[in-house]
Formats: C-alpha cells, structure tokens, sequence
C-alpha cells in the first residue's frame, strides 16, 4: 500500500508540475502531437547494434580464414569497417520521409525501408512524420467585430506531404504550422459578430483551414480540416443573449398567435356572412350548439327565448 501511495504521489507531482510549467497557456495544447516520436524510436538502434556486429564478426571471420590468427589489424579493421557499415546502410520507418543533403545541398529524399548514404559526405537534414498530426491552438481575449472579448480553443489536423519542402522552406514546421493557425483564428474572430462565431462553427472552420491552407502549402504541409473546439463568452453577456433569445421566442409566438387568431377570425367573418343568408342554416347552428351543449350533462338547461321560437318554428315547418 505504501508503494502504490508513494506512485501516486510521484504522479500528482509530475502533473503540478507540467501545469506550472504551461502556466496560462490553453489546456487544448496538451494534446498536440509531440515532436520527438517515442513510437519504436529503439528499431534503428537495434538494427544498426546488429549491423556492426554482423559486419564485425563478417571482417573477423576474413581475416582469420586469410592469416590463420586474429591480430589488432585485424580487429582494428573489422571495427572500422563495421563502423562504416553502421553509417552507410539505415532505416527509416513505414511513416517517415528522410531529407539527405550531400556536401549541403539537397540529394535526395529516402525512405521507408533501408537506405544507403555516403558517411562523412551524406547529411540527414529532416526526419519527417507523415502521419496525420495534432496541433491545438486558442485565442484568448480576442475581440470580435462588435468588440466582444472571447476565448476559443481549436484543433488543426495536418499531415507532411512534401518532405523536401518542410526541409528546405521553412525552419520549424511544426510551431510555424501552430503559429499560422493561431494567427488565423484571431484575424477570423476580428471580421465576424459573437453570435456568427457562436453558431456559424461549421463555416469557420472551414474558413480557418482554408487561410491556414494558404500559408502552409509552400512548406509541403496540408491541412486536413480544422475543428473549434471550445467558445468561452464572458457570463454577463450570456445573460444578455440569452434573454434577448427568449425575448426573440416570445416574439415569433405572439406573431404565429396573431396570425392564427386573423385566419380564425377571416372564418367567423365567412360564416357571418352565410348565416345572414341563411335564416333557417342559422338556426339550425342553434340547435346544434344546444345539442352539443347537452349531449353529456345530466341536468336542466334553461333555453333562452331565442332558441325555444327557433325550435317552434323549425317544428312547424
């Protein structure tokens, strides 16, 4: 029991500590993707451990079938040589792109699978993820055309499809990518009303991909779509739009009442009209009411004198 508590404890402090270390920053960016992978990061490792134990033992091998004893030429090569291997033959992932650069000019782009590379003339410039990538991003106080200050949290999905041009065009893709999707998220608050950022989310994010798409394309980066996450309106003024919703509501109600209330009262007028036609379709509109009025009660009913002469002269006709 001691043990789990003295884990927990160490876990509660890793965390205090990650959230002094953000601070004030949106929670929204934790999630983004991190820029050092820990996905089978050993894989090369290994293979390149296994490389030059082969080779070296390859080298040795020779050397003892050509001279009948191993001597420190001999091992001296072999470690030479299987050092040169391990710099020669690489990996790469099935998701990465590598840049090589040759005496600091662009080569090639390899990967995935095995690639060869010149030690001590070959550089590798970039590693690049092609998977789909994670970057959240926030506005803070950020005014609205009617200067209404709001806090927003949005996520950008993006992926690497020009490995050559994420090297070459720009320094740090990641946080430039970051950087322009934060840019413009607050240019497209400043043009719109809190009420289109508040129900128009559909329409700004598409807005927002397309401006990030226009920034980030020369860098070989693609924005796959964009998503608002969270909208923060200060509580003040959630009062005032909500009762100005339901004072909108009270309004479309009384409107449909009213036009209910002149469809009915065009009828009576239609049915006025008829009755004075029509004497006798009157008075049966009498007795019919009377009937009505009767069909399940169970007492008297005093029939004013109206009435009894319509029954009287219905009778004697």
């Amino acid at each position: 029991m001691a043990r789990r508590s003295d884990r927990a404890d160490r876990r509660e402090g890793r965390t205090r500590d990650a959230d002094a270390k953000l601070g004030d920053a949106p929670r929204i960016e934790r999630y983004n993707s991190p820029k050092t992978k820990h996905t089978d990061e050993n894989a090369p490792i290994v293979f390149s451990a296994a490389l030059f134990v082969g080779v070296f033992l390859a080298v040795g091998g020779i050397g003892l079938a050509a001279t009948g004893g191993i001597d420190i030429y001999i091992i001296c090569a072999a470690v030479a040589i299987a050092v040169l291997a391990v710099f020669t033959v690489r990996i790469a992932p099935e998701w990465e792109k590598v840049v090589i650069l040759r005496f600091g000019n662009y080569s090639r782009t390899a990967g995935p699978g095995i690639y060869l590379t010149i030690p001590f003339v070959d550089h590798i410039a970039l590693r690049a993820d092609q998977r789909v990538m994670l970057t959240g991003f926030g506005a803070e106080e950020t005014l609205t055309a009617d200067l209404v200050p709001i806090n927003v949290d949005a996520a950008v999905f993006w992926i690497v499809w020009d490995a050559k041009k994420a090297c070459l065009e720009v320094e740090d893709y990641y946080d430039s990518v970051a950087m322009a999707a934060q840019t413009a998220l607050r240019d497209a608050i400043g043009r719109k009303d809190v009420a289109d950022v508040a129900m128009r989310r559909v329409q700004l994010d598409e807005e927002l991909r397309r401006a990030i798409e226009e920034k980030t394309s020369t860098w070989g980066v693609s924005i796959l779509f964009v998503e608002i996450r969270d909208i923060v309106i200060p509580k003040d003024l959630q009062q005032s739009m909500a009762a100005e919703a339901k004072a909108e509501r009270e309004r479309d109600a009384r409107v449909v009442l009213a036009e209910v209330e002149k469809d009915i009262a065009a009828m009576l007028l239609e049915a006025t009209e008829l009755y004075r036609q029509d004497e006798m379709a009157f008075k049966l509109r009498q007795m019919h009411l009377v009937n009505e009025s009767m069909k399940d009660a169970k007492s008297s009913l005093v029939v004013p004198t109206a009435y009894a002469d319509g029954f009287t002269d219905i009778t004697e006709k």
